[in-house]
């Protein structure tokens, strides 16, 4: 009988990040009224873009709700932990150049993609590292709705582990 062998699913290592490598995370994201209600309810967000569909029927460009923008930059992070940053992050360090170039509605398909810009070792914190992430949202269509630059402390692997 051979012994069993367990893998468990993690993000990746300081070491395994490289820079220049576009990681597209799959599945996407359905995102529902119930999300974009929940969502901007629980964040006491009280645009009415977001919750009064008689009042956004009625405000052009769009005419319709839409959905709140921290939402979809939430799950465009989201959407890349399983295959990036579980278990192997400390945190995150701060983000920046955050844009909505397009707006996501009731029933739009968020994908996410990242391409990693910079890595360093920390100067302050042994085993530790900072990475750049930039995040990519497209719903269906491929029309770019996010992006957001976003630096992470990520652990480097432990010594022993392969």
């Amino acid at each position: 009988m051979t012994e069993e062998r367990v893998i468990e699913q993690r993000g990746l290592w300081f070491e395994e990040f490289e820079t220049g490598v576009r990681y597209l995370h799959r599945p996407g994201r359905t995102i529902t009224e119930a999300d974009n209600t929940l969502f901007t309810a629980v964040t006491m967000n009280t645009q009415a873009l977001h919750l009064d569909a008689a009042w956004s029927e009625q405000q052009p460009p769009f005419n319709q709700r839409l959905v709140n923008s921290m939402f979809t930059l939430a799950t465009l992070v989201g959407l890349s932990v399983s295959q990036l940053t579980q278990g192997t992050t400390v945190g995150n360090l701060g983000f920046s150049e955050i844009a909505f170039p397009k707006p996501m509605f009731h029933g739009d398909t968020l994908y996410a993609e990242t391409v990693v810009t910079e890595k360093r070792a920390s100067k302050s914190r042994p085993g530790e590292g900072i990475v750049t992430f930039v995040h990519t949202g497209r719903n269906q269509h491929g029309d770019v709705v996010a992006t957001a630059t976003r630096k992470a402390l990520m652990r480097m692997r432990p010594e022993g582990d392969s």
